[in-house]
């Protein structure tokens, strides 16, 4: 399953930046239940930043997970990008 081109009623333009939304939600959702945490905005912040942090450790790391689904595969490596964020901030709080 690859992600909607548009979705209806909207402009084209915006549907991407939905999707992004929805899965940093996503994932900020699933870090805050294996670290702790939540809050819908803190769960979408931690998300968004988790996706794009993801992206670039795995990349950089050389690593490509073996999932064929495309949203499934965004939400992983966006929910380990969230958890490094949790781990991080954690650290530096302290």
């Amino acid at each position: 399953m690859i992600p909607p081109a548009d979705i209806p009623g909207l402009p084209n333009n915006l549907t991407p930046i939905i999707v992004f939304l929805v899965i940093g939600l996503v994932a900020g959702w699933l870090a805050s239940l294996v670290l702790g945490g939540g809050g819908l905005l803190r769960n979408l912040i931690v998300g968004v930043i988790g996706s794009l942090i993801g992206g670039y450790v795995l990349n950089l790391a050389g690593v490509t997970l073996p999932i064929d689904n495309v949203w499934v595969s965004s939400i992983v490596t966006a929910t380990i990008g969230a958890l490094l964020v949790i781990v991080v901030a954690r650290v530096v709080a302290k």
